[in-house]
C-alpha cells in the first residue's frame, strides 16, 4: 500500500476520555515506533486533547488533532442526536472517512448513535439492506468473526446471507493466511433443525460456498462456537447479542471463580506460586480487551466502535484492529464476495 494508513478517531466517546483515549493511542504509537506507514487523525475539543496529550506524554509526527466542539452525549437517543449530531467530533470523524480523507472510523461512543449517524454519511452498500456489527472471538484454533450482535433484531435470509459474505470478507482481512469457514448459528447441527428462513438460507450458502470466497459448513449449535470448526459465525442480531452478553459473563465467572478458588487459603496460594505462568496465559487468553472493536459491515465505509466502559489497553487493541483491517484491504475483500455473489445469483 503506496498511500498512509489514515484512522480517523473520536476521542471523545465513552467513560473517561479523552484521557482513556489519548493513553491508548499512546500504546499504538509505542507499539508502532518502527512504522511510518499510518496516521492518526483525533477529533474532539482541542485544548482538552491538548491537556491529555501532554498528560500522556504523546509526540509524534503521525497524528493530527482536528477540533470538534461539541460531542455526543452518551445518554443521547439516536433518533434526537441525528439533528443535533452535526460537527460533533463523532460526525466529523465519519465525514473525513466520506470525504476520503481517512480509510476508517473509530468511536467508543454511544452505539446506536454511531450506528445511525454512520449509515447516514457512508450510506449502505449497494444490494445490502442491513449493516451488521461483527466481532472477534477466540476459539480453539485461533479467532472467530461472530455476526450480527445486534444491530438487527430481525432478519430474512437474504440478510444472513449477506453478513455470511460480509463477515467471510472481515476474516479473510485479518487472517489472510486462513480460509473462512462459515456456520449459521442453529438448535441443532441437522439438516431439518431451525426456522424456515434458516433452512433456506442454509440451501442459498451451500451454493455460494467455494474455496475462493468461503466454504460453508452448514449449521453450528451455541456450545461448538468456539471449538474451532468454523471461523465466521452468523445469525440475527438479537439471537447474536444474547450469545455475546452470554459469552461475556460466562468469562468472567470463571475468571473470578478461579482467582477465589486459588487464593482461599494458605496450601492454594502455595500452589499458586508453581501455576502462575499458566494462569497468567490463561487469563489473557480470556481477557475481553484484547477483542475489544464491534466492527459496522455494510456501509461504504467501515466504522469500528470501541466499548465505552473499556480502560484505555482495550482502546489500544480497538485501534490496532482498525490499523489491520486497512492494511487487509477489508472493503476490496467485500467488494470481490459481493460480486460473486451475484453472479452466482
Amino acid at each position: 500500500m503506496s498511500k498512509k494508513i489514515s484512522i480517523a478517531i473520536d476521542a471523545m466517546g465513552g467513560d473517561n476520555s479523552p484521557d482513556k483515549t489519548i493513553e491508548g493511542i499512546q500504546f499504538f504509537l509505542e507499539k508502532n515506533k518502527k512504522n511510518n506507514d499510518f496516521i492518526l487523525n483525533i477529533f474532539g475539543k482541542e485544548d482538552e486533547l491538548r491537556i491529555s496529550l501532554e498528560k500522556y506524554k504523546v509526540n509524534s509526527t503521525n497524528i493530527q488533532i482536528i477540533n470538534s466542539d461539541t460531542v455526543v452525549s452518551d445518554k443521547e437517543k439516536p433518533m434526537s442526536a441525528v439533528k443535533n449530531s452535526k460537527n460533533t467530533s463523532m460526525w466529523n470523524c465519519i465525514k473525513h472517512q466520506l470525504d476520503g480523507k481517512s480509510d476508517i472510523s473509530l468511536s467508543a461512543g454511544n452505539t446506536g448513535v454511531l450506528l445511525v449517524i454512520s449509515r447516514m454519511i457512508l450510506k449502505m452498500i449497494d444490494g445490502v439492506s442491513k449493516p451488521a456489527l461483527a466481532g472477534l472471538w477466540p476459539n480453539q484454533n485461533g479467532m472467530n468473526v461472530v455476526l450480527d450482535l445486534g444491530a438487527n433484531i430481525e432478519c430474512n435470509e437474504q440478510n444472513l446471507i449477506d453478513f455470511a459474505e460480509l463477515g467471510s470478507a472481515l476474516f479473510k482481512s485479518l487472517f489472510p493466511t486462513e480460509k473462512p469457514k462459515v456456520s449459521l448459528l442453529n438448535v441443532g447441527s441437522e439438516e431439518m433443525k431451525g426456522t424456515e428462513m434458516l433452512k433456506a438460507a442454509s440451501i442459498k450458502l451451500k451454493d455460494l460456498s467455494n474455496e475462493d470466497n468461503f466454504i460453508y459448513k452448514g449449521y453450528i449449535e451455541g456450545n461448538d462456537i468456539m471449538n474451532g470448526s468454523s471461523n465466521v459465525i452468523v445469525t440475527d442480531g438479537f439471537t447474536g447479542n444474547v450469545a455475546l452478553k452470554t459469552a461475556e459473563g460466562t468469562a468472567k465467572y470463571i475468571i473470578k471463580n478461579l482467582k477465589e478458588s486459588l487464593t482461599g487459603n494458605i496450601f492454594t496460594k502455595i500452589s499458586l506460586i508453581f501455576s502462575y505462568f499458566s494462569l497468567k496465559k490463561f487469563k489473557e487468553r480470556l481477557d475481553p480487551r484484547k477483542y475489544n472493536g464491534a466492527i459496522f459491515l455494510g456501509l461504504n465505509g467501515t466504522v469500528v466502535k470501541s466499548h465505552g466502559g473499556i480502560d484505555s489497553k482495550g482502546f489500544y487493541h480497538s485501534v490496532d484492529l482498525c490499523y489491520k483491517i486497512v492494511k487487509g484491504n477489508l472493503m476490496s475483500e467485500i467488494k470481490k464476495n459481493l460480486n460473486h455473489s451475484k453472479v452466482v445469483q
